[in-house]
């Protein structure tokens, strides 16, 4: 077992001894301020037992970042685009730190209630992230200054919370192992609070930092007599987290900029949730990105400044895939031609699915469409949403990697559409919820009825991979963690072409097309090859260029959450056993060895016990409610007697997918 594994916080994640997941350790919030006095923001982050840092910004309009930690009270604020020592915020701030987040008061920075907010929580856990205060005491350089990071630092920002006598400023110092091209990285130094560049500076003592303890160079902003300082440390790679306690959840690196729009791919070997980057060769502006507030592929991507108190801005600036990040674009912030940069990853949510309930991962949503801001609860932030207007229209299909803008028709062959306005679109940033800004004919439009699919992405259960397609056995990398036993792909750019939908490793008609109602073939890719999967990749669903992009939706089976399989028809009552306790809330089916509809049912519109409304992915037709095809069964689902030759006939063989 791990170091960090060992060292496990209870509150954190259940036992000690239990494995550590970066969701234990991490958290991005975002909300809506709504101006109350006493408001509890819950992250499941608990502060008040492991400790921590809580890094706050108004992104609506122009506030001071604001960075709050556990050792120097929950009161007490500096504002890391500053040089001013620390500020009490009162009791209009924080309130407390709790042991599932954090209550905040009204203060204009956290709780405005015409303004929206996002804040980052980073708890202490060995491999992770420490925090460290000292008095000064004007010793002068080489003194020694103890973490329990346990883990060699890849990054430590240090400041003046008090400031020396006589002191007015005190600049952010910030160490970054691959200052200088990760040569001799501690005699360099760059700031935090300013776009300056690296240079050579005596911070750190030109002492390398140790998995116990960093060295500091003097000076009143590091340890001037009468003075209190802290230091943020942040790991680099320790690779003590996951269900096996053998994945790394942070990495500090580099890259040079290449001055394209097909900038620099950075390989991670995860896939990052939040970035903090900079230019350290040109003086430029320190970017803040996360995925809750938008960090996508192939759209404009939410970004903060962390050396300023601008609002939010959105630029194309990356893009984020299933192994790390690559560089959209050629704006000097972050792809000038030659120049270096730095950068601080942080993994995307890696516990895995059977960690949760299925009402964690999975919600069915039938509701009647209010216009512009037409809102559904969900209880989880949602990374795909399958809507359908249950009158008429296209299925349409979005989902956190594509951006908010992006959309596909499940029943439709043609290539990624994009919003015609901006207030049209599926707004994916809040926890607990999906909002269409717009009014949509196909999921919002007052008096219409809708029903919507929402899942969330875990590893074992469900997961969003987006690649280009670079030959005929490309390999795209996912992150289900295991073998997937369903994929359903798509072009989204580039080409046009039908919804793939195939069983991975299975060579008895493994390949069908969502948006048709053709049988399964034996499709291969070359012609003789049968599509495979591995826990970590899946062969393309199509031939093509690099100029073509794709999407997958992968799926695969976890106990008394969710079941893919096939089940034989016999023309009579067909119990099909998912291992569920309360039957299935969502069922899809296809007939794969003849022609047939996919057919899509859910408990919010009813499996009952008479006639069950049902859609199909390949129709726009509204849903028909005046057939008893399917029944509810405890453990999953049962297909009727009166059911079609498309869902029971004797000797036929059916897919489907059922989520609990």
């Amino acid at each position: 077992m791990s170091n960090a594994a060992n060292k496990l916080i209870q509150a954190a994640a259940g036992n000690a001894g239990e494995a550590v997941y970066v969701d234990d350790v991490f958290s991005t919030l975002v909300y809506d301020g709504d101006g109350t006095s006493d408001r509890a923001l819950v992250n499941s982050m608990n502060l008040s037992e492991t400790g921590g840092l809580i890094w706050s910004k108004r992104r609506s309009t122009s506030q001071d970042h604001y960075l709050v930690d556990t050792e120097r009270g929950f009161a007490n604020f500096l504002a890391s685009n500053q040089v001013n020592p620390q500020y009490s915020s009162g009791s209009n701030g924080i309130k407390s730190f709790n042991t599932n987040g954090y209550n905040i008061g009204s203060d204009n920075a956290y709780n405005n209630n015409t303004s929206t907010y996002c804040s980052w929580t980073f708890l202490k856990q060995e491999g992770f992230f420490d925090v460290v205060v000292w008095d000064g005491d004007g010793t002068g350089a080489g003194r020694v200054i103890s973490h329990n990071l346990g883990s060699v630092p890849g990054m430590i920002i240090l400041k003046a919370y008090v400031h020396p006598s006589g002191v007015g400023n005190t600049d952010w110092r910030v160490y970054h192992r691959k200052l200088n091209g990760g040569t001799n990285p501690e005699q360099y130094g760059i700031y935090l609070n300013s776009t300056g560049t690296e240079d050579v500076r005596a911070w750190w003592n030109n002492t390398a930092p140790t998995s116990t303890q960093f060295t500091i160079g003097g000076g009143q902003d590091a340890n001037g007599s009468g003075g209190k300082y802290v230091a943020y440390l942040f790991a680099h790679d320790a690779q003590d987290f996951g269900e096996n306690s053998d994945e790394s959840i942070i990495k500090c690196g580099s890259y040079t900029g290449n001055g394209s729009t097909t900038g620099p791919v950075i390989d991670l070997g995860f896939e990052p949730q939040f970035l903090i980057l900079k230019n350290v060769t040109t003086g430029l502006n320190w970017l803040m990105f996360d995925t809750m507030r938008g960090l996508v592929s192939g759209g404009n991507d939410e970004y903060l400044k962390p050396n300023a108190s601008d609002s939010a801005g959105n630029l194309d600036f990356l893009s984020v895939n299933s192994t790390g990040f690559q560089i959209d674009s050629s704006y000097n912030d972050l792809n000038k031609s030659g120049d270096t940069f730095i950068y601080v990853a942080i993994r995307r949510p890696n516990k895995p699915a059977s960690e949760f309930a299925a009402t964690d991962l999975f919600d069915v949503s039938a509701y009647s469409g209010a216009g512009a801001g037409t809102s559904v609860t969900t209880g989880f932030p949602v990374d795909f949403t399958w809507v359908k207007n249950r009158s008429s229209g296209y299925h349409e299909i979005w989902d956190r990697l594509r951006g908010a803008r992006k959309y596909l028709f499940a029943n439709s062959t043609a290539s990624e559409g994009t919003a015609f306005s901006s207030a049209d679109q599926w707004l994916h940033d809040y926890m607990d919820k999906f909002i269409w800004s717009g009014a949509d004919s196909y999921a919002s439009a007052s008096s219409n009825t809708y029903v919507a699919w929402n899942l969330k992405r875990a590893p074992g259960f469900f997961d969003v991979s987006i690649a280009p397609l670079g030959g005929a056995l490309n390999q795209v990398a996912h992150n289900l963690g295991v073998v997937p036993e369903l994929v359903i792909g798509k072009v989204r750019s580039g080409g046009t072409g039908g919804w793939s939908v195939y069983q991975p490793n299975e060579t008895n008609g493994p390949f069908g097309y969502l948006s048709t109602n053709g049988a399964f073939t034996n499709y291969a890719i070359d012609g003789s090859t049968p599509l495979t999967a591995t826990a970590t990749h899946i062969t393309s669903v199509d031939s093509g260029s690099s100029s073509i992009s794709a999407i997958y939706y992968v799926f695969a089976s976890v106990a008394g959450i969710s079941k893919v399989g096939t089940y034989s028809g016999t023309g009579s009552d067909v119990n099909v056993d998912c291992g569920f306790s309360a039957g299935a809330r969502f069922v899809l089916v296809k007939r794969k060895d003849g022609t047939g509809d996919w057919y899509l049912y859910d408990s919010e519109r009813g499996i009952v016990a008479g006639d069950d409304p049902y859609l199909v992915s390949n129709s726009d037709a509204a849903e028909v409610t005046n057939t008893d095809y399917i029944d509810p069964l405890s453990s999953g689902f049962t297909i009727t007697s009166s059911a079609p030759a498309a869902l029971n006939t004797s000797g036929g063989t059916y897919i489907f997918l059922a989520i609990a």
